[in-house]
């Protein structure tokens, strides 16, 4: 029973999806009530796998009935899903964080949708059912396929908004589209070279044959895959598409992409660099490791300085996020099991700040409306209680104890500075600086303004949202308080992932 966990989570969004429009057929007000109870029945299959993976082991699912012998699995035949550690991690953080963002959806979802409020839904859950496939994926094409799935989604839950949300799906699809085209052909050529698609018999022929990392096709193969994923996670200056995305996407699908999308392309290329090129993976004199923490350094740096030259809020925290890509790509750049288990770490607790921070954005559209910096000071009227929980979000977006952001990247600098990549420090402290200038602009809004009138209206929030909102604030300050467990389980991961303490 235990083996087929990643089955099990996975068929439950999955046949949610699919009975969706029969249910939708007789009443459209089951839609909602079935997708939420469909993520929280995935959150305890999900639960209960983190646990058994931690105290029994990493398992491996072959499908189809192929034989599963050694490290390389079925391989090269077969299709075969992994659930290790950072695997039943990531899928936890998935089902969790996708309870909240339906529990927050309820109120904000558009009003417009009518009859499509079922096809709103099966996109939903068909979403995380695809994210679901690529955090368990063993081989380069499944991840492929779920990418494309997860995008497909994206696309459409975008446009449901309509009006200029059009524009920006349309372009979330080009751009996303040439990253899948870039990712593809990535893949065949290391199919064309190796003849396998399988990750553990990637690595091992890999590792059986290191004149392989100088063949032009594998390294062909690893720049397309790297330029696919870099769009698909919003890498500057492959970042183009998820500005608008974000920003003009309905107010209850923002925060699911905000909070996932990026975050499990991204942990998909963590995949492929450490579980199948190595962590000590060059291409002729060039360092692969060199490279992704330049690429890291310069998005970390730049995106928070174009997130502080935003004046829409949700433009705001959209730039904030590919600043904290950037974070993450600096960790896991470093080479060594301090930087990686910060870079994880981070990643976890930026999917719940991305969360609640675009939460927030809703609701001050939502209630009050507004959605420029300008303006916030609205949010004093009644709402008092976001004011707090994103004084709490801001404390982690910037490095401030007891909040898990802190330890994310006080991680990540201790590793940095084991590497002795001084200059990486120093793209992490520029980073802070220019997101702690960014929120004091924010929070400035907020208080400068005059005293709302004692007779003024206030603005009854719906439960559903409170709860959402505090969730996440819950959930940041609760990874700082337990980051020693967690970022144990992550120095483990990274020594199977080829990282030393040195």
């Amino acid at each position: 029973m235990r083996e087929h966990l990643p089955i099990i989570i996975f068929l439950i969004p999955f046949f949610s999806a699919i009975c969706m429009p029969m249910v939708g057929a007789k009443s459209v007000r089951w839609c909602r009530p079935i997708a939420l109870l469909a993520v929280f029945a995935m959150c305890v299959p999900a639960v209960v796998n983190l646990v058994l993976v931690l105290t029994e082991g990493e398992t491996r699912y072959a499908f189809g009935g192929w034989p599963i012998s050694g490290s390389t699995s079925s391989a090269p035949l077969g299709i075969e899903w992994v659930n290790d550690r950072l695997a039943s991690i990531m899928i936890v953080a998935l089902s969790a964080i996708a309870s909240l963002c339906l529990i927050y959806s309820g109120p904000v979802s558009p009003r417009s949708l009518g009859r499509q409020v079922v096809l709103y839904y099966t996109l939903i859950l068909m979403l995380i059912t695809s994210l679901t496939g690529i955090i368990f994926a063993g081989d380069l094409f499944n991840i492929f396929v779920f990418l494309e799935l997860a995008a497909l989604s994206g696309y459409a839950l975008v446009g449901v908004a309509g009006d200029r949300a059009l524009i920006a799906s349309f372009r979330y699809l080009i751009l996303g589209t040439l990253g899948a085209t870039f990712y593809l052909l990535g893949v065949v050529f290391f199919y064309a070279t190796t003849g396998t698609l399988n990750m553990a018999d990637l690595a091992q022929q890999l590792a059986d044959k290191p004149d392989l990392l100088t063949n032009k096709a594998v390294i062909g193969g690893t720049t397309f895959m790297f330029i696919g994923l870099g769009i698909k996670m919003a890498l500057f200056p492959l970042h183009g598409w998820l500005p608008g995305a974000y920003t003009r996407a309905p107010d209850a699908i923002s925060p699911m992409l905000a909070a996932l999308m990026t975050k499990v392309s991204l942990y998909a290329w963590v995949r492929i660099m450490f579980w199948v090129l190595g962590a000590k993976a060059e291409f002729g004199q060039v360092h692969l490791l060199t490279l992704l923490g330049i690429f890291g350094a310069i998005a970390a740096v730049v995106g928070a300085l174009l997130a502080l030259s935003q004046h829409d809020v949700k433009r705001m925290f959209a730039y904030g996020g590919i600043s904290h890509v950037g974070l993450i790509l600096i960790g896991v750049s470093q080479g060594n099991e301090t930087a990686f288990a910060g870079s994880m770490f981070y990643l976890i607790n930026d999917a719940a700040m991305q969360a609640g921070l675009f939460f927030i954005a809703g609701v001050a559209i939502y209630h009050h409306p507004t959605r420029t910096i300008e303006n916030l000071s609205s949010l004093r009227n009644g709402s008092p209680w976001i004011i707090a929980t994103l004084i709490i979000l801001a404390m982690s977006m910037i490095g401030i104890p007891p909040t898990g952001g802190f330890f994310g990247k006080w991680h990540i600098i201790l590793g940095a500075i084991e590497a002795q990549n001084y200059w990486a420090v120093a793209a992490i402290i520029i980073a802070t600086i220019l997101t702690m200038a960014y929120f004091q602009r924010l929070f400035v809004r907020i208080f400068s303004e005059p005293e709302m009138p004692a007779d003024a209206e206030k603005v009854e929030t719906h439960f559903a949202l409170r709860f959402s909102i505090a969730a996440t604030s819950i959930v940041v300050i609760a990874m700082g308080i337990c980051s020693d467990p967690i970022i144990r389980v992550f120095r483990d991961v990274a020594q199977s992932a080829g990282l030393g303490a040195n």
